[in-house]
């Protein structure tokens, strides 16, 4: 029953963060353990998705609704797959300076093996997965450089 929860203020927006959170089919691109994404559905509102995690000798692969609440909201429901119960969400908020990320999850395996390979390694595996999804946001998002100012010729006499 490992749960974590955390707040983070991004340099983005609520938009381009929700993007990010919402593209599912590209967390194996950047997510640790995520080895597989499948988007079954989509529309604007949800999608349903298959992600497959691997974890040393683990490999499993389970099935969420995520419900899309642009662009403040992001929760995903779990379906089927190797858990008891999954709850997930990404909250975001507009703040100075960027967007306050809410992040929570709780879950809990079915197979008590797993449940006890993951719980001695949960919260730093969360961690991780925040900081890979922070990265990602500097890698999408990251503000250019201002152009450099053009040169001036030296006045003449």
């Amino acid at each position: 029953m490992p749960t974590h929860a955390e707040k983070r203020i991004l340099p983005y927006s609520e938009e381009q963060l929700f993007d990010m959170v919402a593209d599912v089919r590209r967390y194996p691109e950047f997510l640790p353990w995520c080895v597989g994404a499948r988007v079954l559905t989509r529309t604007d509102k949800e999608l349903t998705a298959d992600l497959t995690i691997g974890f040393k000798m683990f490999r499993e692969t389970f099935r969420s609704q995520v419900l899309l609440e642009r662009p403040h909201h992001v929760h995903v429901r779990y379906l089927t797959g190797p858990f008891r119960y999954l709850n997930n969400h990404w909250r975001f908020r507009p703040v100075a300076g960027g967007t306050e990320v809410d992040f929570f999850v709780d879950f809990e395996f079915k197979s008590r093996l797993l449940q006890a390979v993951i719980g001695t390694v949960f919260n730093e595996a969360v961690r991780l997965m925040v900081r890979a999804f922070e990265r990602r946001a500097m890698a999408l998002y990251r503000r250019a450089p201002p152009p450099a100012a053009p040169a001036t010729p030296a006045p003449t006499a």
